[in-house]
């Protein structure tokens, strides 16, 4: 099986001095690796292409087969890290907490261990505010509306 830290220091590496940060990576007993990326401003194709190459690069074929798959957390993936919740202040996100209703709203703010979601009021509703530790949410997704 192909050596999961070999491939953290190898994802490292190229990430290191850029606003771009590894998510998640999982490899397979079969040797299927998947890289998932994200940034502070986005990731494009040419990110993801630079880490697959990076990897394809450093790892021998001839010692182990495997399959890459590298990629960018995509609109509808959960915030897993404190930076991505940074990243998207002022927008509308879906929150499931472990224990507790489902709320949506605006997230208002963002550190290290909490999260501030706010709700907008109505003639007959008051507005609300959640906050949340990281470890208390199951799911948090930012909301695109069309």
């Amino acid at each position: 099986m192909i050596d999961k830290f070999k491939v953290l220091d190898i994802v490292k590496d190229v990430l290191e001095g850029t606003d771009k940060y590894l998510i998640n990576m999982k490899i397979t007993p079969d040797n299927r690796i998947f890289v998932d990326l994200d940034g502070d401003n986005g990731i494009n194709i040419d990110d993801c292409i630079e880490v697959s190459r990076a990897i394809e690069n450093s790892l021998n074929r001839d010692e182990e087969d495997f399959e890459l798959n590298v990629s960018s957390a995509g609109a509808d993936s959960p915030l897993k890290m404190p930076r991505q919740y940074r990243r998207h202040v002022g927008r509308e996100l879906g929150v499931q907490p472990f224990e507790g209703e489902y709320v949506e709203g605006t997230l208002a703010e963002a550190d290290d261990t909490h999260f501030t979601i706010k709700i907008k009021g109505t003639k007959k509703v008051a507005p609300k505010e959640y906050t949340f530790a990281y470890e208390d949410v199951k799911t948090a997704k930012v909301l695109i509306r069309f």
